[in-house]
């Protein structure tokens, strides 16, 4: 097809013009409502972006030495993954824990466990963030109590809790309860933080898996900023006061490979949010107003097939991010289409980052791109396709509405659909994959040995035998009688997880209150 001929789309299948002129964008400076522009007057004159490269796998001793070796090399923030067994709230030993321990992450049973992962690493001084969802607040008590023995205030802990439940039925499905009483969690989660660690975020409403499972940036765009507001207005159902906790709500965000789109979608998060804030929520407060996210370059874009190519396409999404406005920043590495990063792809991964930082000028003002026709247009572009998506969802009665009726899964469905489509035909180029083939070069893997699942158990049952498992009945009864009510399970959380109650036994706990939930496929 002749270039004359050829329409250009971005992914999400926005037109794209050869040139763009003089419009009538409203284009206030950085750190003026709506913050289009960064939340921040100087932006990263100021303060460079959190580097926070997602880490966690075998054990949790394996994981600490990973942190400490990271920290070394000059990361600013630490970000646990946790393993399967752990995203779905069994312990190690589970009959469905077998041949997942550690495989994708940490594995993280107890509060012995989580001590094992922050040994030697001062919560008081590093941010911590922690993707976990359904049994969010399980390991957030753990994390709190490890505060505790370090001596170290709630106050002056910082970091973030993922605990975005409603993107687990959008997206990656990795839930336990069913929607409402997975609402009532993380609502106790918010109430919680407002009231004790006023520098924690107790939830990251978290685009990225949305996109990962397919979506347009559009699409992720939408959902995500409309489960921010689900969130808040469960929260304000609860009787919190909006500025008393819509400034720890926080965002998180796929950096993909459509350079122009993504830093126009963060531009118009920002506004959208701000906004919402202010004329939908009656937020007054600064705050409320300022959207602050972290950003994951796109592990769906990562190949298996020429793999160094993937440090390519991780440079520019993170340039992207950079230049969008993250406050916080994970680089992935080229070989995470086999596996878990290795020690020497995750250090790269790393120096990606300080190179942009620190080499590229790009921090030196704080938003480059604003004032460019195409980057303004874009973002307005942007605002209204995903400010249909959150009409239509508002229609229908709110979030969980729409998740019930399947609608945000099926629009993703589609969208990765014809995504799929045009590589395959060839529309759409993907270098290494579908055009420009060639033989593959060896690479050196992270493998995580079997015996990591055997050792944690054999943790376990030493636990459980030296505990008082009186006492760990008791706050199991305690936690039960709490999720029948209306109590906040915080408290109750926090006296299992000192007592030892294990991860398991506590979701089990909870799931004997709420049941599990089992979705109905829509497509």
């Amino acid at each position: 097809m002749k270039t004359a001929e050829r329409q250009f789309r971005t992914i999400s299948g926005v037109p794209v013009e050869p040139v763009y002129g003089p419009g009538d964008f409203e284009n206030p400076a950085p750190g003026e409502f709506p913050y289009t522009r960064g939340i921040h007057r100087d932006m990263y004159r100021g303060k460079l972006w959190t580097m926070r490269q997602f880490s966690g796998f075998a054990t949790p001793e394996e994981t600490n030495l990973r942190y400490h070796y990271l920290l070394a090399q000059g990361q600013t923030g630490l970000s646990v993954a946790f393993d399967l067994p752990t995203l779905m709230g069994y312990d190690a030993d589970h009959a469905l824990s077998q041949g997942e321990v550690g495989k994708c992450g940490a594995p993280i049973s107890s509060l012995e466990d989580m001590e094992i992962l922050f040994r030697g690493i001062p919560l008081g001084e590093v941010s911590v963030s922690m993707t976990i969802n359904s049994p969010a607040s399980v390991l957030w008590a753990m994390y709190l109590a490890v505060a505790e023995q370090q001596g170290v205030p709630w106050a002056r802990i910082s970091g973030t809790l993922q605990n975005d439940i409603l993107k687990e039925y959008i997206a990656q499905k990795e839930y336990i309860y069913p929607p409402r009483a997975s609402m009532r969690l993380v609502t106790d989660t918010i109430e919680f933080g407002a009231l004790h660690t006023p520098k924690f975020n107790p939830v990251s409403v978290s685009g990225y898996h949305i996109r990962e499972a397919g979506s347009t940036a559009v699409q992720e765009l939408a959902f995500t900023l409309r489960d921010g507001m689900e969130y808040v207005d469960w929260a304000l159902e609860r009787g919190l006061g909006i500025d008393d906790f819509a400034p720890r709500l926080s965002f998180f965000f796929n950096a993909h490979s459509d350079f122009f789109e993504e830093i126009a979608k963060y531009r118009a998060a920002r506004k959208m949010w701000a906004h919402a804030m202010r004329e939908r929520y009656g937020a007054r407060s600064e705050r409320s107003l300022k959207l602050r996210f972290h950003a994951q370059t796109a592990g769906c874009s990562l190949t298996w097939q020429q793999p160094y190519n993937n440090v390519v396409r991780t440079a520019l999404q993170a340039m992207s991010a950079v230049l969008g406005g993250a406050q916080s920043l994970h680089t992935n590495s080229l070989d995470e289409a086999y596996a878990l990063p290795g020690e020497h792809a995750v250090t790269l991964a790393l120096r990606t980052q300080q190179v942009l930082a620190y080499e590229s000028g790009v921090a030196n003002v704080a938003d480059p791109l604003g004032g460019s026709y195409f980057v303004e247009k874009l973002t307005l572009d942007m605002e209204a396709a995903a400010n249909h998506y959150i009409r239509r969802i508002d229609e229908m009665g709110g979030m969980i509405a729409a998740i019930e009726a399947g609608f945000p899964q099926t629009e993703i469905a589609s969208a990765s659909y014809r995504y799929q489509c045009e590589i395959e035909s060839g529309e759409r180029t993907i270098v290494g994959v579908n055009r420009f083939q060639s033989d593959d070069q060896p690479i050196e893997l992270l493998q995580i040995d079997e015996a990591s699942g055997r050792r944690q158990m054999a943790k376990l049952t030493a636990l459980r035998g030296r505990r008082d498992n009186g006492n760990v009945q008791k706050t199991l009864d305690a936690l039960r009688r709490a999720a029948e009510g209306t109590e906040n399970t915080m408290p109750l959380l926090l006296d299992a997880v000192r007592a030892y109650a294990t991860l398991g036994e506590i979701c089990d706990a909870l799931r004997g209150v709420f049941g599990t939930y089992q979705e109905t496929s829509h497509i």
